[in-house]
């Protein structure tokens, strides 16, 4: 008997997803747009895929599976493309929704679980009953190790949609995964050139990080593709250390950086907000800071 639904598209999640599905109960996984099937068969008995990657293929794939299972729990991993497509299925069966969840338990028939809210800076408790669609926050579970041999099954889908899609592109991209990074150099508006930027690539190098940045850096001035992003509208990071220079700390750049383990703030304003929420908080201007940090870590190589 299926009892949960996992949607997964990368072997990563899948492997921290099926810790939360065992708390439920037997649990089978929906893959999309990728070549991890194979993969996942090592977690999961049963995996079922679709090449397709739109919201609405996706939702087409979960509807399929809910009316031949009705589990009572779906969950997968906190995405644009899941939000929408979870959206849709909750919207016709009537069922409890929620995103970016954390802590989530089993209590009976119903489930609990913590969800952040005003930008990240406060945490409620929540209950829901059973079925019901959770999109989890990733790296807050442990993973599960994979001793499974699964089959995999191809579904196609047959949507009846006025939409028609006359053109793909790929979406341009940094070369970067934010999300498993545990150094972050974040940057903001305190750069006055694109070219200055070269000052925090040097400096990630030495330190083995990945480059983050503010809003501005990416979605207003272009100087970063927008998997750089860190904030409520780009990636949520959870990194051991999150070293940001020239970010002022407005709310929205906070409730990406929530679950960073430490935050180290450098700003020449020594009244900007960033630092009543760093551990850390240097008042100083990041074109001397940054060369005096690079030029002492290679004394120390």
């Amino acid at each position: 008997m299926v009892e949960v639904i996992v949607v997964v598209q990368k072997e990563s999640d899948g492997s921290e997803l099926l810790t939360l599905a065992k708390k439920v109960g037997e649990p089978v996984a929906l893959t999309y747009g990728t070549n991890e099937a194979e993969r996942l068969t090592k977690y999961f008995n049963k995996v079922y895929k679709i090449k397709e990657d739109d919201p609405e293929s996706i939702f087409t794939a979960l509807k399929n599976l809910y009316d031949k299972f009705n589990p009572k729990l779906i969950i997968g991993m906190s995405s644009k493309n899941l939000k929408d497509a979870f959206s849709r299925l909750a919207g016709i069966y009537d069922l409890p929704f929620a995103t970016d969840i954390f802590d989530f338990n089993v209590l009976g028939s119903k489930v609990t679980y913590k969800r952040s809210f005003l930008s990240g800076r406060a945490v409620e408790s929540e209950e829901a009953q059973m079925p019901v669609l959770l999109l989890a926050l990733p790296r807050r579970t442990q993973k599960s190790e994979g001793n499974v041999n699964g089959s995999i099954e191809e579904l196609s889908i047959e949507k009846k949609s006025q939409i028609a899609i006359k053109e793909r592109k790929e979406k341009v991209k940094g070369g970067v995964n934010l999300e498993t990074a545990e150094f972050i150099v974040s940057v903001g508006r305190g750069f006055k050139n694109k070219e200055d930027l070269k000052l925090a690539f040097e400096l990630a190098d030495l330190v083995g990080a990945q480059i983050g940045c503010s809003r501005p850096i990416a979605a207003d001035l272009k100087w970063l593709t927008e998997d750089h992003w860190v904030g409520l509208s780009g990636k949520k990071v959870a990194p051991k250390v999150y070293l940001m220079f020239g970010i002022s700390g407005a709310p929205q750049h906070l409730a990406g950086i929530t679950d960073a383990k430490t935050v180290i703030a450098i700003n020449n304003d020594k009244t900007a907000p960033i630092f009543k929420n760093a551990d850390y908080g240097i008042v100083a201007d990041l074109y001397q800071f940054i060369p005096v940090l690079i030029k002492k870590l290679k004394e120390r190589h």
